[in-house]
């Protein structure tokens, strides 16, 4: 039957055709479609339902803020009690110290004011010709145009022509490929190195041992604002940490957050701005004409400090550490069958399946959902696993048995 739903991400001849797939209620691990049939969520929504569906401790804490408050501007001097209470609570958990922090709406948002930061940062110290801006090939950061131009996923610019003057792409596994890139152009055109420490939706690539150190580095060295896009790892996806940028010491000039923030319950996003970074800010007379109507909304805010508490309450960036090992544990045997090519684990709870031949992944999501698991491809044809946090080990391995069973 058709809709007048457009879908993000999707062939929409095929889903007029097909149909959606529409998922009605969700509780733990488990979804369920709109006939009732459960299945297990692979994905965690999109990387985002880090501590399960169906928490109405964050619902109620969203509808007793929205009942005194929705939100007001953040623009000015306005503000509202739980916006602060959260920035406040964030600074105290940030990678570097006396860290402001900017809301967004999400992580898209997140990237572009980065984006847009980074070379007013420079301009504001009389360096206004540091312009570039760098990504990484596979890397994805976001859908907004800075995010699209930086990234390294050529197919989702495809169409567009130039989206964004003075950005630029490197190799995504080699430090060496940004030394190149600072000899040929100079330090001094380049205003910043963003910087997945996962690969999300490229994806799902591991580092190289030692590659976010040695680029961290390099940044440092030539003068270039490192900034970890985290909108993947951060909120304890990495594991036994709060951030990636925490875990491996990269103290970066920026820090780029969202989904795990509210473990998705309502939309928002925040940039972690290092002290350096916002001084020429915060002298008196300088604005930074950008912002979001719905930046550090006040529903969001309090959807934010109820998720943080059942994190902390509830022990689960240890649970995600555990995951990580049971994650490998489970489905590192899958790399055997002939139809995959690999299986990449290892670090945080992520890892993916990855389908020898890309183009069957369309068909697999259909044979997932037949062994009653929700999952979807990232990259080409690499099946993502990023589940939620409370993911048992014997979920885990029902997980990669429903997997198995689809690759026949």
């Amino acid at each position: 039957m058709a809709s007048a739903l457009w879908h993000g991400f999707s062939d929409m001849g095929a889903v007029e055709s097909s149909g959606a797939f529409v998922v009605a209620r969700g509780e733990g691990v488990h979804i369920w479609d709109r006939s009732g049939t459960r299945y297990l969520d692979a994905t965690a929504g999109l990387w985002f339902t880090n501590v399960g569906h169906g928490r109405c401790e964050i619902a109620d804490a969203v509808a007793r803020q929205l009942g005194t408050l929705a939100h007001f501007s953040n623009f000015g001097d306005f503000t509202s009690d739980v916006t602060v209470q959260l920035a406040e609570r964030l600074a105290t958990i940030a990678p570097v110290p006396g860290s402001k922090i900017f809301f967004t709406s999400g992580g898209s948002d997140s990237v572009d004011t980065a984006a847009k930061l980074a070379r007013r940062y420079w301009h504001e110290l009389g360096r206004g010709d540091k312009r570039i801006i760098v990504g990484r090939q596979k890397a994805y950061h976001g859908m907004h145009v800075a995010g699209t131009a930086l990234a390294g996923i050529p197919a989702n610019r495809d169409g567009y022509g130039q989206l964004m003057p003075d950005a630029a792409t490197v190799e995504w596994d080699q430090a060496k490929s940004l030394l190149e890139l600072i000899e040929t152009v100079g330090a001094d055109s380049i205003a910043a190195f963003f910087c997945e420490p996962i690969i999300g939706a490229g994806g799902i690539y591991v580092p190289p041992q030692g590659y976010l150190a040695e680029v961290r580095d390099i940044c440092r060295e030539h003068e270039i604002l490192f900034v970890a896009d985290e909108v993947v790892t951060g909120f304890g996806r990495i594991g036994g940490a709060w951030f990636a940028s925490s875990k491996f010491d990269l103290q970066p000039d920026m820090m780029t957050t969202a989904k795990g923030l509210t473990s998705g319950y309502v939309p928002m996003g925040a940039v972690f701005v290092a002290p350096a970074v916002a001084e020429p800010f915060y002298r008196g007379g300088v604005w930074f004409r950008h912002g979001y109507t719905y930046g550090g909304h006040a529903g969001a805010a309090a959807a934010a400090m109820a998720n943080l508490d059942i994190v902390e309450r509830e022990g689960l960036l240890e649970r995600a550490q555990h995951l990580e090992q049971s994650l490998q544990t489970h489905l590192a045997p899958l790399a055997e069958h002939p139809r995959v090519s690999e299986v990449r684990s290892g670090l945080g709870a992520v890892a993916a399946v990855q389908l020898a031949d890309p183009a069957e992944a369309p068909a697999f999501v259909g044979a997932l959902r037949a062994q009653g698991i929700s999952g979807r491809a990232a990259g080409q044809g690499a099946m993502q696993v990023s589940p939620s946090f409370v993911m048992t080990d014997d979920q885990v391995a029902q997980l990669a048995e429903g997997f198995r069973v689809a690759l026949g």
